[in-house]
């Protein structure tokens, strides 16, 4: 991969010099996501393969471009997993992309988030240096640790060329139930059973009903599922499978799809203008699809007044802003960092806001 890794560092050089934009793609699953892009195109996808994996040690380094499904089957083969359920978006996705996306799955509120369990990274930054950040254990950062800087800042900082992950084993088992309740009540139940010591890793409401995925040991799986009660929903994995990659019914949708975050006991009252057809409710009440035509301004109003804030994940304008909107002193930080790693702002310029 030497060749490679010299090829991308001399396309960054060569922007550089030029101050020519580069909008850097891996599996190309999440073009949607953000901001438009912009620039030339600059392929990390070839950059694959596992670099170092360590099953006892519960460590894997990889390069960006290598896919999540080539990952998941290596380390299915020792009993193990990436712990915050990544989504893929299409089979291309790759490590890269998830990363820069920092994108978790139903089971982010109970084991982590893709930040969570970045150990190190290499990467170029916009003068196409090639650094490493981190290591491959948990305690080995000192100061301020850039490796998961890098998680959810799109690629506006630098391009990933391998990164480390701590891994965790499967669950011995799984079990999902079933029990009927609108929203309110639905919201009562996650935040009543989030706050036992149940093996709980996932929860979710779509309005008629509440969902609960229950993993660990056959035993304490059977247990548990005696306390919550409810029904036992045959097809558990497929459904969380769907959650997790927007296949759902409610996902299919031609309206801008809305990702509310707010504390995961605020109460449910759809925003004037939706119906409750309109909303999904997951993370245990902390995360709130919404799909409407609805300005994003009056969404974002909406989600502060319960205490959290939102972005647009699909459709709308993507030539305005997506994201949640930044204090001063926050959007002063962003451009600080940007200009550190990116001085000439070639790297996925306007990715995530239209100023970094």
């Amino acid at each position: 991969m030497g060749n490679l890794t010299q090829q991308l560092q001399a396309q960054v050089e060569a922007a550089y010099q030029a101050e020519t934009a580069l909008n850097i793609i891996g599996g190309d699953s999440k073009s949607w996501y953000g901001r438009e892009p912009v620039g030339e195109a600059l392929h990390v996808g070839e950059h694959q393969g596992i670099i170092n994996y360590m099953p006892t040690e519960l460590v894997v380094t990889v390069r960006a471009g290598t896919t999540l499904s080539e990952i998941a089957d290596a380390l299915d083969k020792h009993q193990q997993r990436l712990p915050f359920d990544p989504p893929y978006f299409g089979e291309s996705a790759t490590i890269g992309g998830t990363v820069a996306c920092n994108l978790s799955g139903p089971r982010r509120p109970y084991a982590g988030s893709c930040r969570d369990f970045v150990l190190g990274c290499t990467m170029l930054n916009g003068k196409g240096e090639n650094l490493r950040f981190g290591g491959e254990v948990m305690k080995n950062v000192a100061g301020f640790d850039v490796s998961r800087l890098m998680a959810g800042s799109l690629g506006t900082l630098g391009v990933l060329l391998d990164i480390s992950f701590k891994i965790l084993p499967h669950r011995l088992a799984e079990q999902t139930v079933v029990i009927d309740a609108g929203f309110k009540q639905a919201i009562k139940l996650m935040n009543h059973w989030a706050g036992t010591p149940l093996p709980v890793t996932a929860m979710c409401a779509d309005g008629q009903s509440v969902y609960f995925r229950i993993c660990g040991a056959p035993s304490a799986v059977e247990r548990s599922m005696k306390d919550i009660g409810g029904s036992i929903y045959d097809d558990g994995k497929e459904f969380w499978k769907g959650l997790r990659e927007h296949h759902l019914p409610f996902f299919d949708t031609d309206k801008t799809l809305y990702r509310l975050s707010v504390p995961p006991a605020a109460e449910f009252t759809p925003l004037e203008g939706t119906s409750e057809s309109d909303w999904f409710i997951g993370w245990g009440g902390a995360q709130r699809w919404l799909k409407s035509d609805l300005p994003f301004t009056v969404i974002q109003s909406y989600a502060k007044k319960l205490g959290g804030h939102t972005r647009i994940m699909r459709g709308g304008d993507r030539s305005e802003e997506v994201f949640a909107p930044l204090s001063p002193a926050l959007m002063t930080l962003h451009k600080k960092l940007k200009h550190s790693f990116d001085p000439k702002g070639i790297l996925n310029p306007g990715r995530m806001y239209k100023d970094l």
